[in-house]
């Protein structure tokens, strides 16, 4: 049985603080990537949905001395993967999730992007490659998928929908007699 529900994370306050920040239609349309792609895999979906809607809570908005949004400097200068890891951790140790999970979670979204990373090779676990590509999947040119906008309501319905695929996909068969 889960600790930790993603309805428990999407509807803690720092949860909404950052992903009303960071763009809820887009965490949600990459958790739903991830259960699928979590499932083909054979990983566990908990993780992998909770790693995807969190994976850009450490979004900040880059302004010029002028006022004006300057997504190529902020893209250039991008650490929100790193401040995202940290808040994620801390949220879901908060929340009373295993540590262990916790952990796995934080490194996946530290590492669903290498804009902040040196060249070279890094080899990713099947869940941190799970959250990249399911941002991947749903990003738009110019940054643009962190501007779409969902109703609440039926953010909260899909999150339910969610929990409720997760909490069947760990379930062990039942056998028939």
């Amino acid at each position: 049985m889960r600790k930790v529900t993603l309805m428990d994370v999407y509807t803690h306050p720092v949860a909404q603080k950052y992903l009303n920040r960071s763009g809820k239609a887009h965490a949600i349309a990459c958790a739903y990537h991830a259960f699928k792609l979590a499932m083909k895999a054979g990983i566990n979906p908990d993780l992998a949905v909770k790693a995807a809607l969190l994976h850009d809570i450490g979004h900040y908005e880059w302004y010029t001395a002028g006022g004006e949004w300057d997504y190529e400097t902020y893209r250039r200068n991008d650490i929100h993967a790193i401040k995202g890891a940290e808040r994620a951790h801390k949220l879901l140790i908060r929340l009373g999730e295993e540590p262990k999970a916790a952990k796995d979670i934080a490194l996946a979204i530290l590492l669903h992007t290498d804009s902040y990373l040196p060249e070279g090779d890094l080899h990713k676990d099947t869940l941190q490659q799970i959250v990249k590509k399911a941002d991947e999947m749903d990003e738009e040119p110019g940054g643009h998928h962190h501007y779409r906008q969902i109703d609440e309501s039926l953010a909260m319905k899909k999150i339910a929908d969610l929990d409720q695929k997760v909490q069947q996909a760990l379930q062990p068969m039942k056998r028939s007699v």
